[in-house]
């Protein structure tokens, strides 16, 4: 019936708070105009949770009509917004050209090695016009195996015992890849959800790839990856893959190949993992790697299921299946079927009774069953509602109120009716917030470095993918596609890691320890005493800012004679030390103890104490180096703090006369009379010019019984 017609939005203030139905006043309210008796055609979806209105098919005489109403506020027409893999990077303010013949001084330049599942090189996300050749520093080779071709966008490509080929057979790569560095797509969507202009963080940027993952990943690959990135000039490795729980530095191939490439010059920025809520689970443990968490962004998707009564019941999925407007039956159990306690179990979900049908089933994983015995839809029960999965058919997760409610229909009626609407793209104004799934600290290895570091985007994030692969983990799901909407920390990695890049770009001369320090100095906390709320172990410094990131103003700077000492400390000895670099000169301290690695300069600072302590006092030493644009410059300490901490800085003003001068600083906490075990208190200490803030997190908590 769309004929003339465009979407409108109809705006109609606060919901009313007596019984009321919107979509049924919505559907009388489109009867009074729709001139051609198509009232329930024209809706598309309304309104009901936080205020009142709906959006519909409507002409424009249509629309002036329904906005001469008292009890409509506003009629406008819908505009495309850009929600999509930039909406990440829009939503943190980084914007940057889109074409490659605007970049910046030496961008070009700057290789992005990506240790993961591979690439797949044809897609648009890829593609190389406009590029230059490779950089002349870069030593790599394109070895991507049969029928794999680089380009000048895709400088180097390898595979590993694994793999076989570099191709991209998982869509893990690609998404990560195109995340970090893709190139500018214009209308890119997931199959018209999500629509708009798609980019990497620095999509001026190289890729070089080195496949490790097929059906597993092999820690001897993703050591060798190490060692082929390190030696083939790669400026920031991004590695989305790790343990379920951290293990000794050294037994951690990541850590291990992280701090090689450290020596070298270069960065290694490491998703912190998906093993979360709970305490003490990040594996991305070493100093020397940049840990990542993952956050929220301010769109979510959001799905809608109609039911035959009129009610809609709005849920989470990333559904891009058009089949909207058509009523087919619901149906949850079969009777009398011995040992099915509902329909989508193995056994019981038999085609003959549920083709064309939707099915109401009480898991996620029941869409799988569902598509292969040809039912229409699927309403699974789905608690995750922060983040949105790809389903198979169509399929929206409703909380367990509004799952419950649906199912009461469908066993209440006589004959229950649904359609399931595609999914829509909504602002979420709670963003940024941490993922309930990424994995948070205290550090288990070594406690007294904050791990993670930051939190990025990582959920819902729309990026490239194979075509090859499934879009849903379902193996009957046969689409292909070349993007695909994912959530993870893996998905968080990336940003970071493109941020890294540019800073590389914009300071080709910095440490791997310098831009680490400036990302994590300059990230965003919405409220500084919000932050005091026991967050530190799920973000970090907070929410990653790249704006900030260029201009820190001064960093934390360690060498690797500062990660030896450290490695000491931890007890690993001299002679392993020595094992370690190479160097039989080197020598661990006569006395060496864990506590003596709370002098290490790190930018944040994390105080573990014994349990059951009455007090504690400790002070620690820091040191800067001025990076700023002025090499006269002055920054004043200024401590926030809670209530059962109290902390000096001694000296709290640093004066500094040129670019590049070190300035020294010691750190006095104690407290005393905790009120609870475990106890955690937080703080922190902002160093500022009056334009500058270089933020440094400051945490005391208990050490769990030995």
């Amino acid at each position: 019936m769309n004929g003339d017609r465009k979407v409108y939005i109809v705006y109609m203030g606060a919901l009313p708070e007596h019984d009321y139905s919107p979509s049924s006043h919505h559907l009388s309210l489109l009867q009074e105009v729709v001139d051609d008796s198509g009232e329930s055609e024209a809706l598309i979806r309304s309104y009901k949770r936080s205020f009142n209105g709906f959006a519909a098919y409507l002409t424009d005489e249509e629309a002036k009509r329904l906005s001469s109403r008292e009890d409509v506020v506003s009629v406008f027409p819908s505009r495309e917004l850009e929600l999509h893999t930039t909406r990440s990077w829009d939503f943190m303010g980084f914007y940057q050209p889109t074409s490659v013949t605007n970049l910046p001084a030496a961008g070009g330049d700057v290789i992005i090695g990506v240790i993961d599942s591979g690439i797949w090189p044809e897609l648009p996300s890829f593609d190389d016009r406009g590029y230059g050749p490779p950089p002349a520093k870069w030593k790599g080779v394109c070895n991507g195996g049969t029928n794999f071709t680089c380009n000048n966008k895709i400088i180097g490509a390898r595979h590993y015992s694994g793999t076989g080929s570099a191709r991209d057979l998982q869509g893990h790569g690609s998404h990560t890849a195109s995340t970090a560095a893709g190139s500018v797509v214009k209308d890119a969507s997931f199959y018209g959800v999500a629509r708009g202009i798609a980019r990497g963080g620095v999509p001026w940027a190289r890729i070089a790839t080195y496949s490790v993952c097929g059906l597993t990943c092999s820690s001897a690959d993703v050591l060798a990856a190490f060692d082929d990135a390190i030696a083939d000039g790669v400026d920031v490795i991004t590695i989305s893959i790790g343990r379920r729980s951290a293990v000794d530095l050294d037994r951690d191939t990541i850590a291990i190949g992280g701090f090689h490439a450290t020596k070298r010059g270069i960065l290694t920025v490491h998703s912190a993992g998906n093993g979360g809520p709970d305490p003490a689970t990040t594996a991305s443990v070493a100093p020397w790697l940049l840990s990542v968490a993952a956050s929220t962004i301010d769109r979510k998707f959001e799905s809608k299921v109609v039911l035959g009564n009129g009610k809609i019941f709005t849920g989470s999925s990333v559904n891009g299946f058009t089949e909207n407007g058509e009523e087919l039956p619901l149906l949850y159990s079969i009777n009398g079927k011995i040992g099915c306690t509902t329909i989508c179990q193995p056994g019981c979900c038999d085609s003959r009774l549920v083709k064309g049908k939707i099915l109401i089933c009480d898991s996620i994983n029941g869409q799988f069953l569902a598509l292969q015995a040809g039912a229409k839809g699927v309403v699974f029960p789905y608690v995750e509602l922060d983040t949105a999965s790809v389903v198979s058919l169509p399929a929206a997760g409703m909380d367990p109120k509004r799952f419950d409610a649906i199912a009461s229909y469908q066993n209440s009626t006589k004959n229950p009716v649904a359609k399931i609407l595609k999914s829509d793209t909504v602002t979420d104004p709670r963003a940024p917030a941490v993922a309930f799934f990424s994995s948070r600290g205290p550090n288990v290895i070594v406690y007294a470095i904050l791990k993670p570091d930051v939190s990025a985007p990582g959920v819902d994030i729309l990026a490239g993918w194979s075509p090859v692969a499934s879009l849903s983990d379902d193996p009957n799901d046969k689409r292909q596609y070349h993007f695909n909407v994912l959530s993870g920390t893996s998905m968080a990695c990336p940003h970071v890691a493109a941020i890294a890049a540019y800073l590389k770009s914009l300071h080709p001369n910095w440490s791997p320890s310098a831009i680490k320090s400036a990302i994590i100095t300059t990230e965003n906390v919405s409220d500084p005493i919000l932050a005091l709320a026991s967050a530190d172990f799920a973000y970090g410094s907070g929410q990653l800012n790249p704006v900030n990131a260029t201009d820190p103003g001064l960093v934390y700077e360690t060498t690797t004679e500062d990660d030896l000492k450290l490695l000491c400390h931890l007890g690993y000895g001299t002679s392993r030390v020595r094992v370690v670099t190479g160097d039989n000169n080197i020598s661990c301290p006569a006395r060496t103890s864990p506590t003596a690695i709370k002098d290490f300069n790190y930018p944040s600072i994390v105080i573990p104490v014994p349990p059951k302590s009455d007090s504690f006092e400790t002070g620690l030493l820091r040191t800067v180096t001025n990076v700023g644009s002025a090499a006269n410059a002055t920054y004043r300490a200024e401590v926030v703090s809670a209530r059962e901490l109290k902390i000096q800085v001694k000296p709290d003003v640093l004066c500094f006369e040129y670019l590049g001068e070190k300035k020294s600083f010691n750190v006095t906490v104690c407290g005393g009379n905790f009120s609870a075990d475990p106890f955690f208190a937080s703080a922190a200490l902002i160093w500022s010019d009056g334009t500058r803030s270089v933020r440094s997190p400051i945490v005391v908590y208990t050490l769990p019984p030995m």
